[in-house]
């Protein structure tokens, strides 16, 4: 098996694990956003390149999403992680996680919400 063929049953066993979303799991960004979020286009070039100098630079899919783990994860959620791990700040999550899940009223209040209009 070549390591394209790999990538394509990584890829497609991780599409079956979430139900057939290619997204991250976490913030539910497409690859095309994460790209986006880089500073790339949809074909993984920069959309600065002549701005920057760096024409030669070409994003692969791969550098994006991981297909590997239980659910997809883009590269920006593992940096954002990295940083939480790195700061030792784990604990801080998991309570920010709690208050998410136990106090979500609390974190959006509707009297903070403005006005409906019809």
């Amino acid at each position: 098996m070549t390591g394209v063929d790999r990538e394509f049953e990584r890829y497609f066993a991780a599409l079956d694990r979430s139900g057939g979303q290619d997204r991250c799991y976490l913030c539910r960004r497409a690859p095309v956003d994460v790209k986006a979020f880089f500073g790339f286009d949809e074909d993984g070039h920069p959309t600065k390149a002549q701005e920057f100098g760096i024409e030669d630079v070409v994003l692969e899919e791969s550098d994006i999403m991981s297909y590997r783990g239980l659910r997809p994860i883009c590269a920006v959620c593992q940096l954002n992680l990295d940083a939480i791990f790195m700061l030792d700040e784990e604990a801080e999550l998991q309570a920010v996680l709690k208050q998410m899940r136990e106090e979500r009223e609390k974190l959006w209040p509707d009297s903070d919400r403005p006005p409906q209009q019809d």
